[in-house]
């Protein structure tokens, strides 16, 4: 698997984000908000939780018109996978990847804690090492991460089982329980919660680890 890695200024997860993609086996090459064109031959492409910008006009809203965007886009109309995590979500629905925003938290308060999360689709590269139903803990931090969208598009999200992932516990007060859509294609993936910060035990959940093995495991097998 070969993996690209988009840093924007303020980004804060980029590196993590690098060091789970490596640790599933993947070759990853790092990209500038300022690089027009992505490497060759990437399988999936990566944008990092942080503070993209300084959150400045909206959360993503910048980075979203940045140069490698433009080459994202290009490269998820073509087919690719696109992963963003937290602030990547937040630039994936900015730049139009994704349906829906993201808005302040429900309670103005920034949360960074495990949260309880139902996998509602286990049948996409991102989500096939876990099992539909099947509940997980990952972590979270954000300050926005309200995920909202009118009745007929939650509607339509949920009747083309595009709600990757589910609260249990909802930290924000997002729609439906969202925490993680994917794209019409379901090639494109965003989520709130840190899969890259859940790798080991030890940091109190390996479950972000299926995530990245499961990415692995589909590109091999191409």
């Amino acid at each position: 698997m070969r993996a690209g890695v988009v840093t924007f200024p303020g980004s804060n997860c980029d590196r993590d984000l690098a060091e789970a993609f490596a640790a599933a086996g993947a070759r990853v090459h790092r990209i500038w908000h300022k690089d027009a064109d992505l490497p060759a031959g990437l399988d999936v492409v990566g944008l990092p939780g942080g503070f993209s910008f300084g959150d400045y006009l909206r959360c993503g809203a910048i980075a979203a018109r940045a140069p490698a965007m433009q080459a994202v886009a290009a490269f998820a109309a073509r087919g690719g996978h696109v992963l963003g995590i937290c602030n990547g979500f937040q630039v994936l629905t900015e730049a139009g990847l994704l349906p829906g925003a993201l808005m302040r938290n429900a309670g103005l308060r920034f949360v960074c804690r495990t949260v309880r999360l139902r996998v509602e689709a286990a049948d996409t590269a991102f989500t096939s090492g876990w099992n539909q139903g099947q509940e997980i803990a990952l972590p979270v931090a954000h300050h926005d991460g309200n995920y909202q969208a009118d009745a007929a598009l939650l509607s339509r999200l949920e009747g083309e089982g595009r709600i990757a992932l589910r609260y249990l516990d909802n930290p924000n007060g997002s729609a439906a329980d969202i925490a993680a859509v994917l794209s019409e294609n379901r090639r494109v993936l965003g989520m709130m919660p840190h899969p890259e910060r859940a790798l080991d035990r030890r940091q109190g959940s390996a479950d972000g680890s299926a995530l990245f093995r499961a990415l692995a495991g589909a590109f091999a097998a191409a």
